[in-house]
């Protein structure tokens, strides 16, 4: 089994990085002696330049659940080494008491790590991450804007700060991020791209509950009661999204599933919109491009988001329970 080592200092984290370079030289070498053991040439046996190992990248915010074990599992079947980030950023919380109330779990954490294989666990600090004097915003126009950008003004300056910051202090060659944070993605895919930045955002489908729940941190914060409930949203973004995919309309399909979520227990709908997929511009009708519903909404005093692709589909009637028995949307695109 792979020891699971925690860094708590960019130094810290660097230093072990750094070792990916001497190990993949060892095994080449390793290979070199394999090979003349065997009675190769010694033209056939030399040693081929050094394959830096790839290092994976799977930001969080801890309190993990399995959607985040399956970021991992992706992260450790597509690189060499995976670093697992668990940072609660002060930056991206526009409401002091969510932040207060956010579930820190580290050492449960890092037990639910460990088993997997994952190579680092980086826990940084406040200090380290945002020493004194720091000054530096990265903002993020177009997609940022509108959904939950509207609603939590800076949310999304804090997250393409923080996770540019992770991506140049790991030198992630993939960075790993579930799509039920479908905005967010849509963020940080932008923000890769316009600062040239050397490493792939890799998408990976959101991982449900069986009663389709979308897997949150958040989920914790429901009381028993109000964890029954939740199962309102994704049943109402299934429902309008198989009604718009056969030929219902837009708006009248919207407001049907606004009304849902509230009778099913939510105390309001921030919002519940139709949005090209790509550039999550607003939507009123189901043309060629591929299209999600995105929505937010109260469950007391809890806040769930969650998102559904639109697939054009002869059958109306898919519950969320539904489309989880039959897998959609719960592997890596």
């Amino acid at each position: 089994m792979t020891e699971l080592i925690v860094a708590r200092t960019p130094e810290e984290l660097c230093a072990h990085l750094a070792q990916r370079v001497g190990q993949a030289e060892a095994r080449n070498l390793a290979a070199v002696e394999q090979r003349r053991a065997a009675g190769q040439t010694e033209e056939d046996v030399a040693p081929e330049a050094p394959r830096v190992a790839t290092v994976g990248l799977v930001p969080t915010m801890g309190a993990l659940h399995e959607g985040h074990l399956s970021l991992v599992r992706h992260a450790l079947a597509e690189t060499d080494r995976v670093v697992v980030t668990l940072f609660v950023n002060p930056r991206q919380f526009n409401n002091p008491a969510d932040l207060a109330a956010y579930p820190r779990t580290e050492d449960a954490d890092a037990a639910m790590l460990e088993p997997l294989g994952v190579h680092v666990l980086y826990v940084p600090d406040g200090v380290d991450m945002y020493p004194e004097g720091f000054a530096t915003t990265v903002s993020v126009a177009g997609v940022s804007e509108g959904l939950c950008g509207a609603f939590r003004p800076g949310h999304f300056d804090g997250v393409a700060t923080v996770v540019a910051k992770l991506l140049i202090q790991t030198a992630a060659d993939r960075a790993f991020f579930g799509e039920k944070d479908f905005q967010q993605l849509m963020v940080v895919r932008r923000m890769v791209s316009d600062l040239d930045l050397p490493t792939r955002i890799v998408a990976c489908g959101t991982v449900r509950e069986e009663d389709g729940l979308a897997m949150s941190s958040r989920n914790r914060r429901l009381s028993a009661e109000e964890r029954i409930l939740a199962r309102a949203l994704p049943d109402a973004l299934f429902r309008a999204a198989g009604a718009i995919g056969a030929g219902s309309d837009v708006k009248a399909t919207l407001a049907q599933a606004r009304d849902a979520i509230l009778a099913g227990g939510f105390r309001a709908v921030e919002y519940l919109e139709l949005r090209d997929e790509a550039s999550l511009a607003p939507v009123n009708s189901l043309g060629n491009v591929p299209t999600r519903i995105l929505a937010a909404a109260w469950l007391g005093d809890v806040r769930l988001i969650d998102n559904v692709e639109v697939i054009r589909a002869t059958t109306v009637d898919i519950s969320a329970r539904d489309a989880v028995a039959q897998g959609r949307r719960v592997t890596t695109v």
